[in-house]
């Protein structure tokens, strides 16, 4: 929004422009939010060029943008994930899944904006799934290859590390809620909506976390060449043989960042700033969480497949102005009339107070007070934590 940015109007896909902008407007710090141009190398691209950069080259980034690389390297390094197969057939897959254990989890190896995983709870709909990723190439070359790993069930939690490749600072963990129904139901997505910190976010967990997982993958990553600076997010799944690597995004989660930014103290610059360094982190400590937040995506209607856009936004200026709240635009654009719908997920909103069933109030009630036609949200989000 211009109320706290000024838009550069270059396509994040366009390396060569924004480099040209960084060299113009002599940018101190880049950071990086989406996956695709981390994917494609603008990490590389602006070191070449000589500016700071707070997120990983093309070659650390395949944590996420390839699932196949991140469970090999995860297995490689004896870290807790899922067990899993490989498959860039379908003849081979189908015949896997035809004598597998169910339910199980299909995931396309590439980047597919939080879409390309499916829970599967028999071997038709995994059969399904694997006609869709191969042959309809709904994922085009990012399900040229698939995972298909064991269903952990637990509680899920995502976790942020800051790193300068060599020191890791770890954030108050957050809980996203991927499906799109309630009582995690429905298609997965890119976020239906998050809170922090997550119950299970103690110092002697977070300790856990560091040196089991992020430490491990960030030698790991070394060892091979490629070191990780920037943000490293871990999905996890807290079983009840500990915790378990889910996924990574080399980036910051969302919509767990907004839930987490409104509650953090201090300035987190200097932090990023010191990911941008090898060994720009030493010293430095981690912000606290002073506020607890609870975030609520409010969707459009045929999310996730065909969403519905260009739909007038009402009620903006008085969810807005409620106590303890901020909306974060995600998926609009501003028309003559006003705001109208411009994707999928369209507004972020963000309860925050000293406890989160306050949070949660205060966010359920700037829902209630927006709205556009079809307009999607769950009614869960934060629900089994709100006595916190």
């Amino acid at each position: 929004m211009t109320d706290v940015a000024i838009p550069a109007g270059i396509p994040a896909t366009d390396l060569g422009g924004l480099v040209e902008f960084a060299k113009a407007n002599r940018i101190g710090l880049t950071v990086i939010g989406p996956e695709l141009p981390l994917a494609i190398g603008l990490t590389d691209g602006m070191q070449a060029a000589g500016f700071r950069v707070c997120g990983p080259t093309q070659e650390a980034a395949r944590l996420e943008t390839s699932k196949v690389f991140a469970k090999q390297l995860l297995k490689e390094l004896g870290v807790p994930t899922a067990d899993f197969q490989v498959f860039s057939s379908l003849s081979e897959a189908k015949t896997f899944v035809a004598k597998a254990e169910y339910p199980l989890v299909i995931k396309a190896d590439g980047l597919a904006a939080g879409k390309g995983v499916f829970v599967c709870k028999d071997r038709k709909q995994a059969s399904l799934v694997l006609e869709a990723v191969f042959v309809e190439r709904v994922f085009g070359d990012a399900g040229d290859s698939v995972v298909i790993e064991a269903f952990l069930e637990g509680e899920e939690a995502s976790a942020f590390a800051l790193t300068d490749g060599e020191n890791a600072l770890l954030l108050p963990m957050a809980r996203d809620y991927k499906r799109l129904l309630d009582g995690d139901s429905g298609p997965n997505t890119g976020g239906m909506g998050a809170y922090a910190p997550h119950g299970l976010s103690g110092p002697a967990f977070l300790k856990t976390i560091k040196e089991e997982i992020v430490e491990p993958v960030l030698e790991g990553l070394r060892a091979k060449g490629c070191p990780f600076r920037g943000v490293l997010y871990v999905g996890l799944m807290i079983t009840k043989e500990g915790p378990q690597v889910l996924e990574f995004n080399v980036r910051f989660g969302d919509p767990e960042t907004q839930a987490l930014m409104v509650g953090l103290e201090g300035d987190i610059v200097p932090l990023l700033a010191g990911c941008a360094e090898p060994g720009g982190l030493k010293g430095l400590r981690p912000p606290s969480l002073g506020a607890k937040a609870v975030c609520v995506v409010l969707a459009s209607k045929g999310y996730p497949e065909k969403p519905k856009v260009r739909k007038p936004i009402f009620g903006l200026e008085e969810a807005q102005s409620c106590e303890g709240v901020r909306i974060f635009h995600a998926a609009t654009s501003l028309l003559e009339d006003g705001w109208v719908t411009a994707g999928g997920r369209v507004l972020s909103v963000v309860g925050f107070g000293e406890e989160l069933s306050m949070a949660r109030l205060r966010a359920y009630d700037a829902v209630g007070r927006l709205s556009f036609e079809g307009m999607h949200y769950r009614g869960d989000i934060a629900k089994e934590w709100q006595a916190l």
